[in-house]
């Protein structure tokens, strides 16, 4: 029997629109965690922040963004998307005001926590008032391939938008661009989106959510300060949140959607993805400024040209995912991702390797953006509405953890050889292997089962 999907082929006006939201927001959000990379020394010697710590102004975003996803996920399911998600605008805009008008290292930092928490909110509630507006197949495809172009293009904006901001004004207009968007998003949200709930009501699984929450928040936290103790710690109580959750009778995330094939193995692929990447965007900078003495505004334009240009990756893998299904094109991007950088774990001292780098940046990031949209598709893919909060919430998890581990993982491979070219190759070496082990061990992961019948399970 032949069955065809009751989904439109193609987006009603309204759906439109509220796709336009949704990806305004994720776009937005995106932008915040890079648009302030380029201007990090400026922005700490204006509230007097030691240049020691100015490492922090990141990692006070990226704790709350990685360690609150998965609970916020989960209160988008039980509490309202909707709600969840117009919450995120206000706290993103509260925090962004407070960033403008820091004075003091406190005030700085806080405003970048509380855009961490605004992010851990808006992501999973966007995505998955995404995909329970779209029904699973090509549509939900091509949104969410929208949705992966726009994320991966504003990681790249924002460091082109942040650089622009900070020459012609200065580092307080990166948080005050924020406020009149997401005041606007706030405003026609109520007329565009419908508020969701539980249709019954479960009580939130305190002990899960504590445990969970605080374990992200010490692997994050020893990733970013390199503390074997914050491990230890995360590890601990990450493990006790799995015990809990087996017992819970309304866990915060249910032991059976972490067996599902699509779960598991999207998620350790968005892992790899992420942090990956993620680690050799950062090896190469220090490549093009220290070995090869370009300039901040040459080192943008040699990531932000490729960058841009991969973003029609994104509106490609949408209607790949339709046509081939998501097992297929995801193997396909990250094997594209992992091979386009080992011509990166050859260059040179010499400013002619820049062609070798841009060829290359450019086949990585169009693999990286249409495994961007693989391994979402994929990690939401078999569920319920009902657990659209808590798949999305996972990959978002998934997504911001890989951020803030990849760049101290691959740095500290680095920093294990004398010549910083030599333990940059290195770094990028391991990349390379992971992403490609990886890559085959989620193919064979994905591979549908046979039951005793010989049919697919």
């Amino acid at each position: 029997m032949t069955v065809t999907s009751a989904a439109p082929a193609v987006f009603t006006r309204r759906k439109r629109r509220i796709l336009f939201v949704l990806l305004g927001a994720g776009f937005l959000v995106s932008v915040d965690f890079s648009i302030l990379n380029v201007a990090l020394p400026e922005t700490g010697a204006s509230v007097g922040l030691a240049e020691s710590r100015l490492a922090w102004i990141a990692a006070a975003y990226a704790l709350p963004s990685a360690g609150f996803a998965l609970l916020f996920g989960r209160l988008a399911d039980l509490y309202g998307r909707r709600r969840l998600f117009m919450i995120s605008m206000i706290v993103l805009a509260g925090a962004s005001v407070l960033g403008a008008v820091a004075v003091n290292p406190e005030m700085l930092l806080s405003a970048r926590a509380l855009q961490g928490l605004a992010t851990a909110m808006a992501l999973p509630a966007s995505l998955s008032l995404l995909t329970t507006t779209f029904a699973e197949g090509p549509v939900r495809a091509r949104a969410l391939g929208l949705n992966g172009a726009l994320m991966s293009g504003g990681f790249t904006i924002g460091a082109l938008v942040g650089g622009t901001l900070v020459g012609l004004l200065s580092w307080r207009a990166a948080f005050w661009i924020n406020v009149p968007v997401a005041v606007l998003i706030l405003a026609v949200t109520p007329f565009l989106i419908e508020a969701s709930r539980a249709p019954v009501r479960k009580r939130l699984d305190l002990p899960g959510a504590v445990t969970v929450t605080g374990g992200l928040l010490a692997i994050v936290y020893a990733a970013v300060e390199r503390s074997f103790a914050a491990a230890a710690i995360g590890v601990l109580l990450i493990g006790a949140f799995w015990l809990i959750e087996r017992r819970a009778t309304d866990p915060l995330v249910p032991v059976g959607i972490l067996r599902r094939p699509t779960v598991a193995w999207g998620n350790l692929a968005g892992l790899v993805i992420f942090s990956m990447e993620t680690g050799m965007i950062f090896l190469m900078t220090l490549y093009l400024q220290r070995i090869l003495g370009l300039s901040p505004l040459w080192t943008g334009l040699i990531f932000g040209v490729p960058g841009l240009a991969a973003v029609a990756a994104g509106v490609i893998a949408g209607r790949l995912l339709g046509r081939y299904g998501y097992r297929k094109v995801l193997l396909v991007a990250m094997l594209v991702q992992g091979l386009a950088t080992i011509p990166l774990a050859f260059v040179g001292e010499h400013r002619a390797a820049v062609v070798v780098v841009i060829i290359a940046l450019f086949l990585g990031f169009f693999g990286h953006v249409a495994a961007i949209v693989g391994y979402t598709v994929t990690g939401t893919s078999g569920l319920p509405d009902g657990e659209q909060g808590l798949a999305t919430g996972l990959t978002t998890m998934t997504q911001q953890v890989a951020v803030s581990v990849g760049i101290p993982i691959l740095s500290a491979i680095a920093a294990t050889q004398v010549v910083e070219l030599t333990g940059i190759h290195l770094a990028l070496g391991v990349n390379v292997v992971v992403t490609l082990v990886t890559a085959v061990l989620v193919q064979a992961g994905l591979r549908p089962r046979r039951t005793g019948t010989g049919l697919p399970s």
